[in-house]
């Protein structure tokens, strides 16, 4: 029962702060956290005595709505609740039906897109957005937040502060944007997703280099914008089309040691092709856009990853040629890194580590461990045994992760046996 429970409270409390803050405005969101919270207390106290209701999401939702219902009655004429329908609050007649069609299916999945805009207002630093959606959206506890980003509870707890900080002052509007404002918001919101999802995918904790509850609610979420009109844009579905691409590896990338595995050495009869193939449709989707975003270049690198049947069979030229068109469009360090890699296939190690050195404001990945990681592989394969193991010392020096560290040691190991 404990796993159900919390699987279903993780899954429900984002809709339930959501349609609460649609009822209680932006400014009242603590409101709307407390009154899930007395919700999933009172739950757990009743669902002890007489077991699970049948529907327990229905459960949920009624008494929610009832807790609504009575902080409004109470509050009414103290606080000031979402502008739009407030006099329909102030009202019995007009109350309980107005506050009941808020909680339809229909109007519940609007209001998480809204949650979900509100979360990436431009007002908020992207740290806040993406702690605020793990709060509001996905359930996290402060804990949990802080253990996923390798920071203390009180950090964390700042970074909510300083978010409903800005959420009382009434500047955040609880809406889904249209025109211009939507494409200038969506770039936040993907970006916080895909912080989220790569989070999971390349998880900084010490403990775990995969963090699935991450992943599953970034999918989830980016899934969520593409079922609306306003939403489903191609970039969506390309950031789409990137996360399933990257599910579909996740059973191959530990041993049965959980040791990390490169892509080389991945087992790629273990890749979920139904995941692949999901993907597929939303890159291809994805594609008929005449946008070309940062993502769906993304997605188009992995789709060769995905669709070679083996490391030997990828088509590094068709990558390099991606990498290229992505470093000029969105040139970025990190990008240039990436596409160092794609030459040491496409072409040979020495053009490689020669684009690693020429990368400008290479300092900027001074305190990335990944630029040692690369340049000790490179070294490796070029048997330049002592620079690389130096290297991947540097590299270990960068890293939190455990499974990195391990990943690192063993290559060290491997330089000193061929030296």
């Amino acid at each position: 029962m404990p796993q159900t429970v919390d699987h279903l409270f993780r899954h429900e409390y984002g809709r339930l702060v959501s349609v609460l803050t649609r009822i209680f405005g932006t400014e009242n969101i603590q409101l709307a956290e407390d009154v899930v919270q007395d919700t999933l207390v009172k739950a757990l106290e009743q669902w002890k005595i007489g077991g699970i209701p049948e529907n327990p999401q229905a459960w949920l939702f009624t008494v929610a709505r009832n807790k609504a219902l009575d902080v409004i009655r109470r509050e009414k004429i103290h606080r000031k609740f979402a502008s739009d329908i407030s006099p329909l609050l102030k009202s019995e007649y007009t109350l309980a039906p107005t506050v009941k069609e808020l909680f339809s299916e229909n109007e519940i999945k609007d209001d998480v897109l809204r949650m979900m805009f509100a979360c990436c207002h431009p007002a908020l630093p992207p740290e806040s957005q993406v702690a605020l959606i793990l709060k509001t959206l996905c359930g996290f506890s402060i804990e949990e937040i802080a253990n996923g980003f390798i920071t203390n509870d009180e950090t964390i707890h700042k970074r909510l502060y300083r978010a409903k900080q800005q959420f009382r002052t009434g500047d955040v509007q609880f809406e889904i944007p249209s025109g211009d404002q939507l494409l200038q918001r969506i770039d936040n919101v993907l970006a916080a997703l895909y912080l989220l999802f790569n989070e999971g995918f390349h998880s900084s904790s010490h403990e775990k280099v995969i963090r699935k509850d991450l992943i599953t609610e970034a999918t989830r979420l980016c899934f969520l914008l593409t079922e609306h009109e306003q939403t489903n844009l191609g970039c969506v579905k390309a950031l789409l089309a990137l996360m399933l691409f990257h599910s579909a590896r996740l059973e191959s990338r530990l041993d049965k040691d959980d040791h990390l595995l490169l892509l080389e050495k991945q087992d790629r009869s273990l890749w979920d092709r139904e995941l692949i193939n999901a993907g597929t449709v939303f890159f291809e989707g994805a594609m008929e856009d005449d946008s070309m975003s940062w993502y769906h270049l993304q997605a188009a690198i992995v789709f060769q990853h995905v669709s070679a049947s083996s490391f030997e069979k990828t088509d590094w030229n068709i990558i390099l040629e991606l990498y290229d068109l992505l470093c000029r469009r969105y040139p970025s360090p990190v990008a240039l890194l990436n596409r160092a890699v794609a030459i040491s296939y496409a072409k040979d190690i020495h053009s490689a580590i020669e684009a690693i050195h020429s990368i400008p404001e290479i300092e900027k990945l001074n305190g990335y461990y990944l630029m040692p990681a690369t340049l000790g592989e490179l070294h490796f394969r070029k048997n330049d045994f002592v620079l690389a193991k130096k290297y991947f010392q540097d590299a270990i020096a960068l890293t939190h992760s455990g499974a990195e560290k391990k990943l690192l040691e063993e290559k060290i190991s491997k330089c000193d046996v061929a030296q």
